[in-house]
């Protein structure tokens, strides 16, 4: 295995090279994970967030970093999925089955995203994410996912590949 030069390092992101192809990776993280939280009542719970690299409201999956913060170091990838749909959601979940491993996007990172999903669902606070996050929290019936999910779009946001992904997985994909 080659090693990457680095061309540019900050603390959220880094930019490297290994012969002639140049990618990025968080310095800070070793991977993200995903989840896919369902109701009993046959719903999707999703978040809505501003994403400054799009300048638009977001739509998708709770997730967040592997290994960004000293205090999780080392914490398994399901904890860290029962964590971030605690912060985000304000689910905390009696199963959480995972999914998949894959790259987040093979030619231009080397993350990998875990996707999970999280059944079993009690809340425990209205969620929202931490410091500086807004995130609004969606429960959309899985019946209705596809039309509410085009709203959105035609409202001007951006819908995550990876909700589609997580349900295809998960058995729910129509």
């Amino acid at each position: 295995m080659t090693s990457p030069e680095t061309i540019f390092e900050s603390r959220w992101l880094g930019i490297y090279r290994i012969d002639h192809w140049e990618y990025v990776r968080r310095p800070n993280a070793d991977g993200c994970v995903g989840i896919l939280a369902t109701t009993e009542n046959d719903e999707v719970v999703l978040i809505e967030q501003y994403r400054f690299p799009m300048q638009k409201f977001v739509i998708e999956i709770p997730a967040g970093l592997v290994g960004d913060e000293a205090e999780h170091a080392g914490e398994p990838l399901a904890e860290t999925a029962r964590r971030e749909l605690l912060e985000e959601t304000g689910y905390r979940c009696g199963s959480m089955l995972p999914l998949i491993t894959t790259a987040t996007s093979a030619g231009m990172t080397s993350e990998l995203t875990y996707l999970f999903h999280a059944t079993d669902l009690v809340r425990e606070n209205e969620g929202g994410g931490v410091a500086g996050e807004n995130i609004v929290v969606h429960h959309v019936p899985i019946s209705g996912l596809r039309q509410w999910l085009a709203g959105q779009e035609a409202a001007g946001k951006i819908i995550d590949f990876k909700i589609h992904a997580a349900l295809w997985l998960a058995g729910m994909g129509r």
